[in-house]
């Protein structure tokens, strides 16, 4: 008799197993106690007869609370009717701890108060199945790129300056009166470190401080960066459809069971295949004016606008050439028309939003250091950046996946706060 997780029971069957957990669940029919059990890799049912054990283990039954740890002992039996195909048949319980009332009922709770009680949320199947799937896509996204050869760099997280506009820096003090802030993105750090491999990613938390209350945005959140030398924006577009496709695919491949439990209709995930739809900006400007939404041009889009055109295809879009006056200062000039960058954003099907945003980069030294005094930026702080470009400059390109983005879209869920363990937003900084 050994301990073993619930998610591997399949291969004990007929075995004493032990398993160590806590109390999800429990309901009686007369001489019979059910227990539903939980050790954080799935949920079994035990079933324990009176004739069975003894006077002392069948009436702990009625001591046990809500999410009390318990360790039970059994026999692993194969059950059609029962959750995940198994139960246990219980011979012995030990009591661990037993848990006072728990917040967290089967009664309907407010987002505020789930929010607030979002380390005892963790627990719910529907909470644990959403971090199941991200913690897949992060591996996917991992395997993806170490299988290319792809280099691993860790940015910094504070930083001297801003990478895409200083409106939306966390700021704060350093040591000797210095101002530090916290990272908007790894890219500048990973454009030097294609400089030196040739094809890195940085993969971390990044921190915007947009005053934002929309259910796409998050103050804190993760982000994956990969950098290529010598590659354009139709390689790294390339690059980043592969990635998501490669990203589906896993999750699809994996974690059915809790695509299930989040009731997400896997049929929308599994055409998820190349190519995806390529459309330049200014095609997209004319497909919202067909649906009666309007944007200067210049402007970039914002939430309404993706919209609508993600629900116009069933696979992610790809909107590419944005003018540059609404982009960030390093993209690179398309030189078909100077007006335009060399950039990229990936636009998720259903409603979900950008995930995906890239471009060429500028490598030429003084264009360079031209849109950093047009953006009103210190070059000082950018001395360090603009040198890529006096030693050994290339065409090079990148984009960046925001991780609670893709994984509200890949779960169905309405909002990205659910995507991480503890969402960071405008109001949100407890617990």
């Amino acid at each position: 008799m050994g301990r073993v997780y619930i998610e591997d029971i399949g291969a004990h069957q007929e075995r004493e197993v032990t398993i160590c957990g806590w109390l999800y669940n429990k309901r009686s029919s007369g001489k019979v106690r059910f227990l539903m059990i939980r050790d954080g890799t799935g949920v079994i049912q035990g079933v324990m007869s009176k004739s069975d054990v003894d006077e002392e283990t069948f009436s702990l039954h009625e001591q046990l609370t809500q999410e009390s740890s318990i360790i039970v002992t059994g026999k692993v039996r194969a059950d059609d009717r029962a959750p995940g195909g198994y139960e246990l048949i219980i011979n012995g319980i030990e009591l661990v701890h037993l848990a006072e009332s728990y917040p967290i009922t089967p009664k309907e709770h407010g987002t505020g108060f789930l929010m607030d009680h979002r380390h005892l949320w963790l627990r719910s199947s529907r909470q644990n199945a959403v971090l199941r799937v991200r913690s897949t896509v992060v591996k996917a996204i991992r395997d993806f790129f170490d299988d290319r050869g792809f280099i691993l760099m860790d940015a910094p997280i504070f930083t001297p300056s801003a990478c895409e506009g200083t409106s939306t820096l966390f700021e704060t003090d350093y040591f000797e009166g210095k101002k530090a802030y916290l990272s908007q993105s790894g890219q500048l750090y990973a454009e030097a470190g294609a400089m030196a491999f040739g094809k890195v990613y940085t993969f971390g938390p990044t921190f915007r401080a947009e005053k934002s209350k929309t259910r796409r945005h998050l103050t804190e959140f993760w982000m994956v960066e990969p950098e290529v030398a010598y590659a354009d924006l139709n390689d790294i577009m390339d690059l980043a459809e592969e990635m998501v496709e490669h990203i589906v695919g896993r999750v699809l491949e994996t974690r059915g069971n809790e695509l299930k439990v989040l009731e997400r209709d896997t049929s929308k995930l599994e055409g998820i295949k190349r190519p995806f739809p390529r459309i330049s900006y200014s095609q997209a400007l004319e497909m919202r004016k067909e649906k009666e939404v309007h944007v200067q041009w210049g402007e970039d889009f914002g939430g309404e606008e993706e919209t609508v055109i993600s629900e116009m295809h069933d696979l992610p879009v790809m909107i590419h050439r944005y003018p540059g006056q609404c982009k960030a200062f390093y993209m690179k000039a398309d030189p078909e028309d100077q007006r335009l960058a060399l950039c990229v954003d990936m636009i998720a099907p259903e409603g979900y939003g950008e995930i995906v945003g890239g471009s060429q980069r500028e490598d030429h030294l003084e264009t360079l250091r031209k849109r950093v005094a047009e953006h009103d930026l210190p070059e000082e702080s950018f001395r360090w950046y603009i040198d890529l470009r006096r030693y050994g400059s290339v065409p090079h390109s990148g984009y960046g996946l925001g991780v609670e983005r893709t994984v509200a879209w890949m779960c169905g869920i309405p909002h990205v706060r659910e995507a991480i363990p503890f969402p960071r937003t405008l109001y949100r900084l407890y617990p």
